[in-house]
């Protein structure tokens, strides 16, 4: 059995392996740049909140350490989409439902010389939604639409950049 763990860590040791990613070693640092906002209708901290939490996902989740100064990758881009669409007409053209609709773009970059990325180079679009009531007005729910759909995109980036998803 010794000998068994010994060969799979061999075989494996070449890659951090911190809660089901891999990540080359030689990767020690993170920066995230704030992220801007170019949608309509977003909530003007939107794009912060949304950088501060991507910080948090790659700091409690990897065992990279974040470095604004010369980082070894690093997580840039914009919120583009901020929406609500009507879904699900009612008999009267009337919409039973709405949906909270956010886009981001996002740019990965790995700054160590030989490594790469399977993240496009131009960078990469992500999308979201979470659905609610046509009767509900969108500032009582807009909270926590936006935490659900950010959780959805922070870990949907996260996956692409760190599992080659």
């Amino acid at each position: 059995m010794k000998y068994l763990l010994l060969i799979i860590a061999l075989t494996f040791g070449s890659c951090y392996s911190f809660k089901g990613i891999s990540i080359d070693p030689n990767i020690k640092s993170f920066a995230v740049r704030t992220f801007e906002t170019s949608a309509q209708n977003a909530p003007p901290t939107l794009a912060i909140d949304f950088s501060e939490k991507l910080k948090d996902k790659v700091r409690t989740e990897t065992p990279l350490n974040l470095k604004n100064d010369t980082p070894d990758c690093e997580f840039s881009g914009r919120i583009t989409g901020f929406n609500v669409v009507p879904l699900a007409p009612k008999p009267g053209e009337t919409v039973a439902r709405n949906q909270l609709k956010i886009d981001v773009f996002v740019n990965y970059i790995i700054n160590k010389e030989g490594l790469k990325t399977d993240f496009p180079e131009a960078g990469r679009s992500f999308s979201f939604f979470s659905e609610f009531p046509s009767d509900a007005d969108l500032t009582a729910v807009q909270d926590r639409l936006i935490d659900e759909i950010t959780k959805q995109l922070l870990e949907d980036i996260f996956n692409a950049a760190f599992n080659n998803w």
